[in-house]
């Protein structure tokens, strides 16, 4: 047996997470969700006095918006899209016959208007600039979504379904660059008052294909990503629970984002994985939160 599936087991057994026998897709218990509460204000006691808009997007998205964004193009071994029957009688007939004789009935299925959605920000950038030019101060949101991305594992941090929280910069590349820094400084005190060890790293995004490793490259050259990695699985390789991210202009000129001035906008996020997040301090301080050290306790409310 593996240490990740000797942690993910535990999780299990203390009946933390409940196993519903697709790898990365859990029943969250309700201690669990206390944790995830509990980060969650604490995250908002730091970002919640910048005057932030608050938005809370479902976990699916517009499918036209989804496929203009390129994670298709980027990510397809990751993508995830909704179908749904829309045939005829003789159609639902086809499908009844095929799951009593246990055959595939995918086709009678059509792609829907829906996608999962991959990033809790990508239904953001077209709903803000439908609204036209930036204030002269830009605009910063809080949002928040389920997410899903199809990486099936048995490492208990990488979940299929997962939440994240953000907050996304629109504005000059000055106000977006100084939002960046000014959350990566604040993450490190995010860490620390949870009583867990992290470290900040140059990172890139998985990108797929040839394409896909020069612009990975491409990302580290220009420092456009940051993650913040805490030993969860294990020490050797610690997990990503914070992305602090830098678009330049790439949202601002797909979606035709301005600023007051006209100029392209540019755009960056500081992304929040709830549940690593939890599972971190789980793995750090134990499966038992009444036992964590009372200044965690406190924080976090459990």
């Amino acid at each position: 047996m593996t240490d990740t599936e000797t942690f993910l087991d535990g999780l299990f057994d203390a009946g933390v997470l409940i196993d519903t026998g697709v790898e990365g897709l859990y029943a969250r218990s309700g201690r669990f969700e206390a944790i995830i509460e509990g980060i969650d204000a604490v995250v908002s006691a730091v970002g919640g006095g910048d005057g932030a808009e608050v938005l809370r997007f479902p976990p699916g998205m517009n499918r036209q918006v989804f496929e203009k964004t390129g994670y298709m193009k980027n990510f397809p071994q990751l993508a995830g899209t909704v179908h749904c029957f829309c045939g005829d009688d003789a159609g639902h007939a086809e499908i009844i016959a095929a799951l009593d004789e246990g055959r595939d009935w995918a086709g009678q299925q059509a792609l829907s208007e829906i996608a999962l959605t991959p990033a809790a920000c990508y239904p953001l950038y077209p709903l803000a600039a439908r609204r036209g030019p930036l204030p002269e101060d830009g605009r910063l949101f809080d949002i928040l979504s389920y997410c899903f991305r199809h990486e099936p594992s048995k490492e208990a941090t990488r979940m299929q379904m997962f939440r994240m929280r953000e907050f996304v910069r629109m504005g000059t590349p000055d106000d977006v660059m100084a939002f960046r820094e000014r959350w990566i400084e604040r993450g490190a005190g995010i860490v620390k008052t949870l009583g867990l060890e992290g470290a900040v790293d140059l990172a890139n995004d998985p990108f797929f294909g040839r394409a896909g490793r020069i612009l990975k490259n491409n990302q580290r050259q220009q420092n456009l990503k940051f993650e913040m990695l805490i030993p969860v699985e294990s020490q050797e390789k610690p997990t990503a629970c914070m992305s602090f991210n830098y678009h330049q202009d790439h949202f601002g000129t797909l979606w035709g984002l301005k600023t007051a001035d006209g100029a392209v906008a540019h755009t960056a996020c500081v992304g929040f994985g709830m549940e690593r997040l939890a599972l971190a301090l789980l793995k750090v301080h134990g499966l038992s939160a009444d036992r964590w050290p009372a200044p965690v306790r406190k924080v976090l409310g459990v």
